[in-house]
C-alpha cells in the first residue's frame, strides 16, 4: 500500500487514468477544470454517514449504515458496537469498503459519491482517544455510548478510492494520493483543540468562516476539525468546509489562512 503523501506534493489529475486501468475500470479522462481529487477529498470531509460493506462468513458482501467522521489525513473513522454483525465480520476479515454519497433533488445518481476500499483497523490507546475527539466533534450525540464497553473506534486504511462525480466525472485514486501527509497532519492534530476553542469564543470570526464556506452564518455553526487543507464546520445535520488557498503545515500558516478566510 502506498504511503500517504505530503499535501504540498503535486497531485496531477492524469494519475487517475492509469489507476483506473489498473483497477479494471477503464481509462478515465476528467473534464477540463474539474478537480476530481479535490472532490474526492471534499466528500470524505462533509458526508456524515455512509454504507459500510464487510464480508460475512460465507463471503457475501454485507452492507450497513454507519456514521462517519475523518481523521486529520482524511481516513474514515467509525464508532461501532462489538455486537453488530459488521464488527464480527471485520474481526474475521478486516477488508471493507464504504460508500459516501451526497444527496439532493432529482436523480440520486446525478450527485457525487465516493467509494473507499481498504482494511479496517481497531484503534486503541492514544489513537482511540484522538479518534474519539474527532468523531464526537462531528457526532456529539454519540457521546452517550462512545465509552460503552462493547463500542470501539475503527479507522479505514484506504487502499484506493473510486470517485463518481456525475456524468463523465469518474476517477480512481490510490490511498497515497487521497490521504494527506503524516507530518502535516500531526501538526494539525496538535493545534486543533486550541483553534476550535478559540473559534467557539469568537462567533464573529466563525460567522465569516462559515460565509467563506458558502453557507448562511445565521445557523448555529461550529468548527469541528482542522487539517492541512481546510476547516470543517457543522450545524445540526448540515456540514460545510472552508478551504485554504494552499496546503498549510505549521501554526503560523494555519493562523494566517484562517485570518484570511475570516477577513482579518
Amino acid at each position: 500500500m502506498a504511503a500517504p503523501q505530503d499535501p504540498s506534493a503535486s497531485q496531477p489529475q492524469s494519475a487517475a487514468v492509469p489507476a483506473g486501468e489498473a483497477a479494471g475500470a477503464g481509462p478515465f479522462v476528467l473534464p477540463p477544470g474539474y478537480d476530481g481529487l479535490a472532490e474526492a477529498r471534499r466528500l470524505l470531509r462533509v458526508i456524515r454517514a455512509g454504507a459500510l460493506a464487510t464480508l460475512d462468513p460465507e463471503g457475501f458482501p454485507f452492507a450497513s449504515l454507519v456514521n462517519v467522521a475523518t481523521d486529520h489525513d482524511g481516513a474514515p473513522l467509525l464508532l461501532m458496537s462489538g455486537l453488530s454483525a459488521h464488527t464480527r465480520h471485520l474481526l474475521a476479515d478486516p477488508r471493507a469498503s464504504i460508500l459516501l454519497s451526497e444527496t439532493g433533488k432529482g436523480d440520486p445518481l446525478a450527485h457525487p459519491r465516493l467509494t473507499v476500499v481498504g482494511a479496517m483497523e481497531r484503534l486503541e490507546g492514544p489513537a482511540r482517544e484522538a479518534a474519539k475527539a474527532r468523531f464526537l466533534a462531528r457526532h456529539p450525540k454519540s457521546a452517550l455510548y462512545a465509552d460503552f464497553g462493547d463500542f470501539a473506534f475503527w479507522r479505514l486504511v484506504a487502499a484506493r478510492a473510486h470517485l463518481n462525480g456525475g456524468f463523465a466525472k469518474a476517477a480512481v485514486y490510490e490511498g497515497g494520493e487521497l490521504l494527506l501527509g503524516a507530518q502535516a497532519c500531526a501538526a494539525a492534530a496538535a493545534l486543533e483543540p486550541q483553534v476550535l476553542a478559540e473559534l467557539e469564543d469568537a462567533p464573529d470570526s466563525l460567522a465569516r468562516l462559515t460565509a467563506a464556506a458558502g453557507e448562511e452564518p445565521s445557523a448555529r455553526w461550529r468548527a469541528t476539525g482542522l487539517d492541512p487543507l481546510g476547516l470543517d464546520l457543522a450545524a445540526g445535520d448540515r456540514t460545510a468546509r472552508a478551504l485554504f488557498p494552499q496546503p498549510v503545515t505549521d501554526e503560523a500558516g494555519w493562523r494566517a489562512a484562517l485570518a484570511a478566510l475570516a477577513g482579518g
